[in-house]
């Protein structure tokens, strides 16, 4: 089935851990990372949870990974600039080693990530213009100092019910 996944990233969905003499051309952690400009630490902790199989190197152990992972990791890379979770891309990528198209998945993740984001941005503005408020009110204020029963009298003075005040 033609899933329009580049053959070489279909290698490494389908690869497991093999223990074989290292090929030519094959990069190390730091390698890896250099070629995909991110940390070691990325390339580590997506081995360590899965998103990247390494070959092993026989005669030293060294984790030794080829462009198809290359490709893997930018693409990881990529799906993460788009919001995707590690979750999500998890779940893309398993769809594709089934054969199955990632398509419908990566639209209604992004879709809900969009309204959950929308919503964010809704609460952000609302929390500006809160602050915005507050600190147009403080400016006309002197400051103060604490009295055993005030804190700081400009949060205090943003209270919208006078009887969420406590008075002692």
């Amino acid at each position: 089935m033609n899933t329009g996944i580049p053959i070489g990233l279909q290698d490494t969905l389908h690869r497991s851990v093999p223990s074989e003499p290292a090929p030519a051309g094959a990069m190390t952690v730091a390698e890896l990372a250099r070629a995909a400009r991110v940390t070691p630490h990325v390339v580590r902790h997506y081995v360590r949870i899965g998103l990247l199989k390494p070959a092993r190197n026989a005669d030293n152990g060294y984790k030794l990974f080829n462009q198809a992972d290359l490709r893997r990791l930018r693409f990881i890379r990529g799906a993460k600039h788009l919001g995707y979770t590690l979750a999500d891309i998890r779940d893309i990528l398993e769809d594709a080693a089934r054969g199955d198209s990632p398509c419908p998945r990566v639209r209604r993740v992004i879709r809900k990530r969009i309204d959950e984001n929308r919503r964010r941005v809704h609460e952000l503005s609302a929390l500006l213009g809160r602050m915005e408020q507050a600190l147009a009110a403080w400016d006309l204020l002197p400051d103060g100092q604490p009295d055993g029963h005030s804190v700081c009298h400009l949060i205090e003075s943003m209270v919208d019910d006078p009887m969420e005040r406590e008075t002692d």
